[in-house]
């Protein structure tokens, strides 16, 4: 049995077998600490003990996922795991603000065309990609490659219609391959093609500028700012706009993703049987690849294709987004705030030391005055957070805060799930949920919003945000309420 001792409010630790290293940080109030379960704990646990982890941490939106928990962040300055990555590399948060003032939304019929609109170019399901569309973005092989190789590079958005200023919105525009080059990558991506490890690649370069399905979605929001004035600084950087509409976007690479993961954990599972390694705490979501062998570099190249695809698909979903609410509102006008990840392993400072921090559903979380963000829109603000909730009880925008420190710069990745998807399909009931969505004039794509999905199905709101709070992580610059929902019922890609 694994004990969380409270040091603090909204702060406390797990102590490792025998105390022996650093405890792992655990970030919940009393009723959050309350809904964590033994196989979470003890996830976190195997993950923190695994070889070469020097902290780990279980934020408030924790639950158990394959190997490490939903909700964690790994640091290790010596080895790479996937695991803590995941299947959806670089599943990410986008937020776009538009100059439209909340009341011209405010009619259903236009809502509905606005959905529509959108929904002719950014597709939803799981397996669904930009041919299966009227007024999508056709993305041949050629730019399928330039486009996981180079990321969000000038020629890259000019090919696709994306704003290259938006480039400099994002935690990270590009990503490169293990040795610093993108050579590396188109290298890598060459060896993967000939190999076939990916049969369809047309197919999935295809799925640029789609959703998926699962818990991706796009949300049409009213931006609330908060009336305080740090969070007044913060959203004049950010370029919020206080009544007006936004869209916030939550998807990742997609198939693509899905195929290199899978194929990373294939071939590490492999060599520890070729080598009779042990899987730490015995289970094979938990392989790993010490920094500087060629596993380690495979894997680092393969995610940063991934990631590369991640990062293009959201600035093009906003750029398809856009396009159709200037085709339902003419002049219509927006810039992107942010865009953000929370499956990603970055190189970091963590404690003075070169590491690479894993976040599982976590997001990065950096205040003004942090090197790293140097020469960035953010350097003296800090940059956007970007928390999704649920659309019934909204979504936020926050700002990291000099606590952060102690959780390796991160905070959570949003509500965080406290049902499975099959009991939150047993338990709930589907009219309650969809009579929700009438009673709060929340518009939904579909017939019937995914029971799987429901807000319920995810932890209280409120209790994981006066977690990140009362712990001195982030503060709240600006809430999100949904006008609309874009979402799939599809299997998730995640």
């Amino acid at each position: 049995m694994n004990t969380i001792h409270k040091t603090d409010e909204a702060i406390g630790f797990i102590p490792l077998p025998g105390d022996k290293g650093k405890p792992i940080t655990v970030i919940g109030n009393d009723h959050i600490r309350a809904g964590f379960d033994e196989m979470c704990l003890q996830q976190i646990v195997n993950s923190r003990m695994a070889p070469g982890v020097t902290d780990t941490i279980l934020n408030p939106d924790g639950h158990a996922g394959y190997g490490a928990p939903i909700g964690c962040v790994m640091v290790s300055p010596t080895h790479i795991y996937p695991g803590p990555v995941g299947v959806d590399i670089k599943c990410s948060m986008s937020l776009l603000q538009m100059d439209i003032p909340e009341d011209v939304i405010a009619d259903k019929k236009t809502r509905r065309a606005l959905i529509n609109a959108i929904i002719e170019r950014t597709p939803t399901g799981a397996g669904r990609g930009q041919r299966s569309v009227k007024k999508g973005r056709r993305v041949g092989q050629e730019l399928g490659i330039r486009a996981v190789t180079e990321g969000a590079s000038p020629g890259v958005c000019e090919a696709l219609g994306i704003p290259p200023e938006w480039a400099d919105r994002c935690e990270d525009s590009a990503h490169v391959g293990h040795d610093g080059t993108i050579d590396a990558l188109g290298s890598r991506l060459e060896w993967i093609l000939d190999q076939k490890r990916i049969r369809n690649f047309g197919d999935k370069i295809g799925q640029l500028g789609s959703y998926g399905g699962g818990n991706h979605f796009g949300e049409c929001e009213i931006t609330r700012l908060i009336d305080r004035p740090s969070a007044r600084e913060a959203s004049d950087t950010f370029g919020l706009k206080d009544g007006h509409v936004s869209f916030l976007s939550h998807c990742g690479s997609r198939g693509f993703g899905n195929l290199l993961a899978t194929a990373q954990f294939k071939d590490l599972e492999r060599k520890f049987e070729k080598w009779s390694t042990p899987y730490p705490a015995g289970d094979k979501k938990l392989v790993y690849a010490p920094l500087g062998t060629p596993e380690a570099d495979a894997y680092i190249d393969d995610m940063s294709l991934g990631a590369n695809f991640a990062t293009v698909n959201h600035l093009l979903i906003n750029a398809l987004v856009l396009e159709a609410f200037q085709e339902v509102l003419p002049g219509t006008m927006g810039n992107l705030v942010y865009f953000i990840s929370h499956n990603i392993a970055r190189e970091e400072i963590v404690n003075g030391t070169k590491s690479w921090v894993h976040r599982k559903g976590a997001t990065r979380a950096v205040p003004g005055g942090h090197f790293s963000l140097a020469e960035t829109p953010f350097a003296e603000s800090g940059h956007p957070i970007l928390l999704p909730g649920n659309p019934r009880d909204g979504s936020v925008v926050m700002v990291a805060q000099g606590g952060a420190e102690r959780t390796a710069w991160s905070v959570n990745h949003g509500a965080g799930r406290q049902m499975g998807r099959k009991h939150a399909a047993r338990t709930l009931d589907q009219k309650s949920v969809d009579a929700e969505f009438d009673t709060s004039d929340i518009l939904f794509n579909g017939r019937k919003y995914p029971i799987d999905e429901a807000p319920d199905a995810y932890k209280n709101f409120q209790e994981v945000l006066h977690s990140v709070e009362a712990a001195g992580l982030a503060q709240t610059v600006a809430k999100l309420q949904a006008r609309f929902v874009i979402k799939d019922s599809a299997e998730a890609d995640d």
